[in-house]
């Protein structure tokens, strides 16, 4: 019989965040082995759940027993979305300017199709969330990194951006709140990144989906909202995965904005895409109306003494009390990318490194290199459990650091 292979297509697609290290953790975790999966942003792994309320429109919802919405979304879902987007200043959003989906990952498949032919320029960040990276391969784009810089707390680096359009450019990716990083882009940086979009003629696509999960009193700016945003067509993203504890629910949206009249055709093929898989979750988009009526129900986990907060205090901390590590301390999200001294402790492979630490502490984690950054010198780690949980995985850490080599390793 045929053996059927991978394609060549997708040999060229990296996505490590399920990849080989996953893998060998669920090769463990089938043996007996009690793994700590600080490689997930899925809040109720951790024990943070839904807020009743969410909880009592899934309910209702359900008892309503619809089967199809519009391949568009529910009306009340979108009115509620093109609601919120008002209070963040985006100017012009009505219902019919916003697509529901099964969360963000879903409709980022959806709008990069969209627009992407093959040979077509996207501008990515680096490190970037893969799933951008990813998508837009499979679509036949030429992903192009722009630089994330961590000496000015993981802001996107403007001129790096300049340098990298080119008359097939066709679009810039802003990921803010940023995962990996944990950085939140001040309104200036914004306005750059805008302003370059208008110049060369590019839309923006513009992942918010952690804007209700900030830290320090600080305010998301949405892309959307800045000066010239109105001149530019910008995609925007969100959901509710993260700030009201249902990733498993599927429920996320885009908004569009700015110059839509010069995007007519774009926005008909993303209804057409969005009309092939029929609909978004139902129920899941019911839940959005009650939810956004409590936007900000997640607060008090990321204030002072909450848990949120506590936990990113402790594992800013611990990283940067660890010789050879250092990090930028989140101001946003649940994720922190420690750098690794290198040189320190003769580090050629940073997969290399999160498995050897899993191997021996049995901690899951994911290597700086499965977030497209082009240094073995990195990793992520999501601070989603509790403060003592957090606390051993340091001594851990601490422990394994203090002996820990790749010297004489070759990396394939």
């Amino acid at each position: 019989m045929k053996e059927f292979r991978k394609t060549t297509k997708l040999c060229h697609v990296g996505y490590d965040i399920r990849g080989p290290v996953a893998d060998e953790a669920a090769r463990m975790a089938a043996a007996g082995i009690s793994i700590i999966p600080l490689n997930t942003g899925n809040p109720a792994v951790f024990g943070l759940y839904a807020p009743d309320f969410v909880e009592d429109a899934l309910k209702n919802a359900v008892r309503r027993g619809e089967a199809y919405s519009d391949s568009i979304g529910v009306a009340e879902a979108r009115e509620a979305v093109a609601a919120y987007y008002k209070t963040k200043g985006l100017r012009g959003v009505t219902a019919k300017d916003v697509f529901t989906g099964n969360g963000v990952s879903e409709l980022i498949n959806i709008t990069v199709q969209a627009l992407l032919d093959n040979g077509d320029e996207i501008l990515i960040p680096t490190p970037d969330y893969p799933l951008w990276t990813g998508v837009a391969t499979l679509c036949g784009g030429k992903v192009v990194h722009y630089l994330c810089d961590e000496a000015a707390d993981w802001q996107p680096d403007i001129r790096d951006i300049q340098n990298k359009i080119t008359p097939k450019t066709k679009a810039i990716v802003l990921i803010n709140p940023n995962n990996p990083t944990g950085a939140l882009y001040p309104r200036e940086t914004i306005e750059q990144v805008v302003k370059l979009a208008y110049e060369h003629d590019l839309m923006i696509f513009s992942d918010e989906i952690y804007d209700r999960l900030t830290f320090d009193g600080a305010e998301h700016v949405s892309t959307a909202a800045v000066d010239g945003a109105d001149d530019v067509f910008i995609v925007t993203f969100g959901g509710l995965s993260k700030s009201h504890m249902v990733a498993g629910y599927r429920s996320g949206w885009i908004a569009f904005s700015g110059r839509t009249d010069l995007a007519r055709d774009y926005i008909e093929g993303v209804r057409m895409l969005a009309s092939m898989r029929m609909c978004a979750n139902v129920p899941a988009q019911l839940v959005i109306p009650a939810a956004l009526e409590h936007a900000y129900s997640a607060a008090p986990l990321m204030a002072p003494g909450g848990r949120v907060y506590e936990q990113r205090e402790c594992v800013y901390r611990a990283i940067t009390d660890i010789p050879g590590l250092s990090a930028v301390k989140p101001k946003a999200a649940f994720y922190i990318f420690p750098k690794i001294d290198v040189k320190r402790f003769d580090i050629v492979d940073d997969e290399r490194f999160v498995l050897d630490f899993l191997h021996e502490h049995h901690v899951l984690m994911t290597h700086g290199r499965g977030f497209n950054y082009p240094h073995p010198d990195h990793f992520r780690i999501v601070y989603l459990p509790e403060v003592s949980d957090l606390e051993e995985i340091a001594k851990r850490m601490r422990g394994f650091l203090s002996g820990y080599s790749q010297k004489g390793y070759a990396s394939e």
